[in-house]
């Protein structure tokens, strides 16, 4: 993550959680460690996994005190492997105890977010298919996971309401139907946006084609649904699979030819990395 980005977006988000985990003192480092003494810990893998939210880590840390020190040994989007050394921190210990499981709940979140993304990413190797996530994100932690999906392998759907238009079957029917809705979106939105519809049959999609959607959503379909569906859409505009895509059944559209397939599992099912800070030594 850039060093913009982090200070004007990710920093707003990391001081939140330190001040969740600590409203007035830490109480049990305050006890053990009254004054300043200096220390280092080593951030050791427990599974084999992909990495991610290294920056995000130590700015924990270095909010907290930014002559804290971290030696990293690998980089996001490594591969890492069960008891693997990944980093020595080194600080004041009270920094290092503080901090930790806050800067670990990033890094377990996001490695774990990570790692099957490029599980479910290499599913589709050797398609012209790519992977995108949704919004189906924790609050204030977006900008977090939608990260790591791209450190796995994935790729980003919008990143909030205001990155473009996808006309829901809630718009829709606020609208009156598929063409009223794109034709409106159309007539309203900057011409660089680009207007995408959800469809749930092959109705919906001959209306999104008739009025000029640039990406169709195929939301639930069934695969000889789809199958028709992008026959009739026939390159005229981009097409996105959707609705629950996990995993398990990801394999079973790879063949249908769709430019994205979406799935809001990557953010919303992904299991955390574990990842521990061990052995901390008082250096003083």
């Amino acid at each position: 993550m850039n060093t913009i980005t982090m200070q004007l977006v990710a920093d707003q988000y990391i001081r939140m959680a330190l001040q969740e985990d600590i409203h007035s003192e830490d109480v049990t480092t305050n006890a053990v460690m009254p004054e300043y003494k200096l220390g280092e810990v080593n951030l050791i893998c427990k599974e084999d996994g992909v990495i991610a939210g290294l920056d995000i880590f130590a700015r924990v840390f270095t909010l907290l005190d930014p002559a804290t020190e971290i030696t990293f040994f690998v980089k996001d989007g490594d591969q890492v492997k069960n008891q693997d050394l990944l980093a020595v921190v080194k600080g004041d210990i009270r920094v290092l105890l503080s901090g930790e499981r806050t800067a670990l709940n990033y890094l377990q979140r996001m490695s774990g977010i990570a790692t099957y993304t490029r599980s479910v990413a290499a599913l589709l190797e050797g398609s012209h298919t790519r992977l995108v996530d949704t919004r189906k994100t924790t609050p204030c932690m977006r900008i977090f996971e939608k990260y790591a999906v791209k450190v796995g392998g994935g790729g980003n759907h919008r990143y909030n309401l205001s990155d473009g238009v996808l006309l829901k079957d809630n718009h829709i029917d606020a609208a009156g139907g598929v063409k009223e809705a794109v034709l409106a979106a159309k007539a309203y939105a900057p011409f660089v946006r680009k207007i995408e519809v959800e469809t749930e049959n092959l109705d919906m999609v001959k209306e999104a084609v008739e009025a000029g959607a640039d990406i169709i959503m195929l939301d639930n379909m069934t695969p000889d649904q789809m199958r028709e569906a992008i026959a009739y859409i026939d390159g005229r505009a981009e097409t996105e699979c959707s609705g629950n895509i996990t995993k398990e059944n990801i394999a079973l559209i790879k063949e249908l030819g769709v430019t994205y397939v979406s799935s809001g599992a990557l953010t919303h099912s992904a299991p955390i990395l574990d990842i521990s800070l061990k052995h901390l030594k008082v250096m003083d």
